[in-house]
């Protein structure tokens, strides 16, 4: 999953269904001068990748930058010619997303990044964004990064209607169980990732088509409150979430479809867990992978 979530009640863009979203995570608060700053770590357990993001958003900016709690200048935006007459706002971007592990069948010469090595690139702590408009008018605000990393979410199945999964307990190909233990005890997290409270869940399904198929956009997404996978005795439960039947009598038949749930904590960090080779709307049957 890629990029920011910020809108709390967001509308499907291609299919025009109604998505709630009933949490408060992602919401960006004012950072001082800015209307929004935001910057997060988010990992993908399935495909064991890892990258850092960011968000700002100010009024009226020539120029904008971002500096570590080392002081350490990280970003850089200068707007010129029609752009610098049309003004800067609002600023999203995330890194590259190396690979955290060695997958077998990545190009050998593909760029490793470990859990560890990649907390090591980027210092937890405050990090200061800046932004200049005419006349010398500078705009501050700060945000905090943290090494609060939700689990997982393990167990993630559809069987043609509801989508389901459990608490996790890992980071999937970034980091097993027993390897967090480790980096909790040599003090390079704070607190093991299943200890680490989610906030919401985020959870797609989508066609898992080709791109240019028309129906490649057709997006289910909705946001879960974090406590779905406990019950009110504070028990692990098994999570689920019903896709609606007129959003799959939009799409035709034999349709493969993927799906993907993330954990979100209170800071926005963000751990997602992909699963693919499901059918909708089955006839004849999708195929083979």
């Amino acid at each position: 999953m890629k990029g920011f979530k910020k809108n709390l009640f967001r509308l499907s863009l291609v299919t025009g269904l109604p998505v709630l979203a009933i949490s408060n995570a992602s919401a960006t608060e004012p950072c001082e001068d800015f209307g929004e700053c935001k910057v997060l770590i988010e990992i993908n357990a399935s495909d064991g990748d890892i990258g850092f993001h960011f968000l700002m958003d100010g009024d009226d900016l020539n120029s904008a930058r971002i500096y570590d709690p080392d002081g350490k200048k990280v970003f850089e935006d200068q707007a010129k010619g029609p752009l610098k007459e049309q003004k800067l706002t609002e600023t999203f971007a995330e890194s590259a997303e190396p690979l955290c592990w060695e997958d077998p069948d990545a190009d050998p010469d593909e760029e490793i990044v470990t859990l560890e090595e990649f907390l090591e690139r980027w210092t937890p702590g405050d990090y200061l964004f800046t932004g200049s408009g005419d006349g010398g008018e500078k705009s501050f605000g700060e945000t905090e990064l943290t090494y609060q990393l939700p689990a997982a979410p393990a167990d993630v199945d559809f069987d043609g209607s509801v989508i389901s999964w459990v608490a996790g307990d890992d980071l999937g190909n970034c980091a097993s169980s027993g390897d967090l233990d480790d980096l909790v005890a040599e003090g390079m997290l704070p607190v093991h990732p299943e200890a680490v409270e989610v906030d919401a869940y985020e959870v797609v399904l989508e066609p898992d088509l080709e791109d240019g198929d028309p129906y490649k956009g057709l997006k289910f997404t909705i946001r879960v409150h974090g406590s779905i996978t406990r019950d009110q005795f504070d028990n692990p439960v098994v999570a689920e979430v019903s896709v609606p039947a007129e959003y799959l009598e939009m799409l035709p038949d034999d349709t493969p479809v993927k799906v993907e749930v993330g954990a979100i904590g209170g800071n926005d960090n963000a751990t997602f867990t992909e699963e693919d080779g499901f059918c909708v709307n089955v006839d004849e049957g999708c195929g083979e992978d």
